[in-house]
């Protein structure tokens, strides 16, 4: 399919595995030049244009990738947070230590990269910012609280940059991916529906009992999701052209949300 990403400047955080990797691989067989980003320095090798090491949950990692690639390949045009991480653990036994180290990764890593980004963006008038949220944001897994509480600051994190800059021509759009699976196996973990009301897991078993996650790492679906948003609003398919996005109309991100079983798109486009 063609989604007119051709040459357009991706980011893609957390793109070494997972979500982050098969979006980087759709983005570049559209096209685009895809910049990844991961804690270790090998590259993924998936025909990305750049590759850039960071610490993404320190201070300063995240705008270095931004003003690395802004360097190297003159602009960004679309932003995909996608980086973070995950443990299972109960709210009493989470440290003041521990909810920082998601908070910093989990968070932060996405306000100080859209901070990077969007002066470049509101320069040219266009831009486009996907973050990658979870089911975990609207609905907390009991045991995976720090990382609930963190998912729902990013969809907050979205409707804001949604609302204050549409106005400037940039779109903002947060996914809510439930679990995901990483070749066999599947990321269910415990304290999920079934944790929470044992009831309405029981009344999913009886309604579909061969139900899976999303296949693959992190799901073909998902990361085809994630890149026809980035697509579709770089594109600009509202009703204005691209670049022409400067004038104070705030509907540009209040349109219907699109639909998908499982993963869901919140702020439509």
């Amino acid at each position: 399919m063609d989604l007119g990403l051709r040459d357009s400047v991706c980011v893609v955080t957390g793109s070494t595995g997972g979500i982050g990797l098969e979006t980087a691989k759709l983005l570049v067989a559209e096209g685009a030049q895809v910049v990844t980003t991961g804690r270790s320095g090998d590259a993924p090798s998936v025909g990305e244009a750049l590759h850039v090491t960071a610490e993404l949950g320190a201070a300063g990692e995240p705008e270095r990738l931004i003003d690395h690639t802004e360097a190297q390949l003159g602009r960004v045009d679309v932003l995909v947070n996608n980086v973070g991480v995950a443990y299972q653990r109960t709210f009493a036994e989470v440290t003041d230590a521990q909810w920082d180290e998601l908070w910093q990764l989990n968070v932060m890593s996405y306000v100080r990269s859209i901070r990077a980004a969007l002066p470049g963006m509101t320069a040219r008038g266009v831009g486009v910012i996907v973050n990658v949220s979870s089911t975990a944001g609207k609905r907390p897994s009991a045991s995976m609280p720090d990382y609930s509480v963190t998912k729902a600051a990013v969809l907050s994190l979205s409707r804001l940059i949604a609302d204050v800059y549409a106005k400037e021509g940039i779109r903002c759009n947060a996914v809510t991916p439930g679990p995901t699976a990483r070749g066999r196996r599947a990321c269910r973990p415990a304290g999920g529906a079934e944790r929470q009301d044992p009831r309405r897991g029981a009344r999913r078993r009886r309604r579909r009992p061969a139900a899976r996650p999303s296949r693959g790492a992190g799901g073909d679906r998902l990361r085809r999701r994630v890149s026809l948003l980035a697509a579709l609003e770089l594109r600009d398919r509202s009703g204005l052209e691209r670049g022409r996005g400067n004038r104070p109309d705030h509907r540009l991100n209040r349109l219907r949300p699109l639909r998908f079983p499982r993963s869901r798109v919140q702020f439509g486009i």
